[in-house]
């Protein structure tokens, strides 16, 4: 994985954080104006970017890494505040596949780096709030969620429940006693219905239509 943030600091507490799992490698870290160009290099399943920067900011990277590489563009995961609120729903309409706020618990972070691998979604629900009403936003938003997911199979709504969660494909099959393949083909199927959204865009419908019950603990930190 590759992590880009602006402050060394932050850069070297993260590699240090996420190089202490066995199962993680940060290949490379930078700031804004080396991100394009280490992403392109590296090549990283996964990428951790911070929104604001003042030489190249988040949002302008994800744009251009999104234009470099099209679908091969790497699960990437916006770290975040509480002050940037405004820019969450247009990193979500640029690919991210999550955000995480950057005083996420150590074992969380190395979690949700593992759940963006494997070709899940993170959504820290202290920003899910914000992500939701930005994305389906409006006093309807809910009623307009429902009609989108209205167009999908029962399988196809029980799999969206899931991706709701931030489960993976392998995940989602274990829970549904399905092949792999079969969990790939619907939840391809359903994206597409939905309008050709990605996996977190997904969730946020999912969760904003009543799919995903937050009463219920769930001990998996994303979506």
């Amino acid at each position: 994985m590759v992590v880009i943030d602006d402050e060394q600091l932050v850069r070297s507490g993260l590699r240090m954080i996420l190089g202490a799992a066995p199962d993680i490698e940060v290949v490379a870290d930078c700031g804004g104006g080396d991100a394009v160009e280490t992403v392109l290099a590296q090549r990283p399943d996964v990428v951790m970017l911070d929104i604001r920067m003042p030489d190249v900011d988040g949002l302008t990277v994800l744009s251009r890494l999104g234009s470099a590489l099209g679908e091969r563009l790497p699960a990437v995961t916006m770290l975040t505040t509480f002050d940037t609120d405004e820019y969450l729903a247009t990193a979500l309409r640029s690919g991210a596949s999550g955000f995480l706020l950057k005083d996420t618990e150590p074992e969380q972070l190395a979690r949700a780096v593992r759940v963006l691998a494997a070709g899940g979604s993170t959504l820290d629900p202290a920003v899910a709030r914000t992500v939701i009403g930005g994305y389906v936003s409006g006093a309807d938003g809910a009623e307009r969620a429902k009609l989108a997911v209205g167009g999908l199979t029962a399988r196809e709504r029980e799999v969206l429940r899931l991706v709701g969660q931030g489960l993976s494909n392998a995940e989602i099959a274990a829970r549904l006693h399905l092949a792999h393949g079969t969990v790939k083909d619907h939840v391809s199927a359903l994206l597409g219905k939905l309008g050709g959204l990605n996996r977190v865009q997904a969730a946020v419908i999912a969760e904003r239509a009543g799919l995903v019950d937050r009463s219920v603990d769930d001990p998996r930190p994303s979506v």
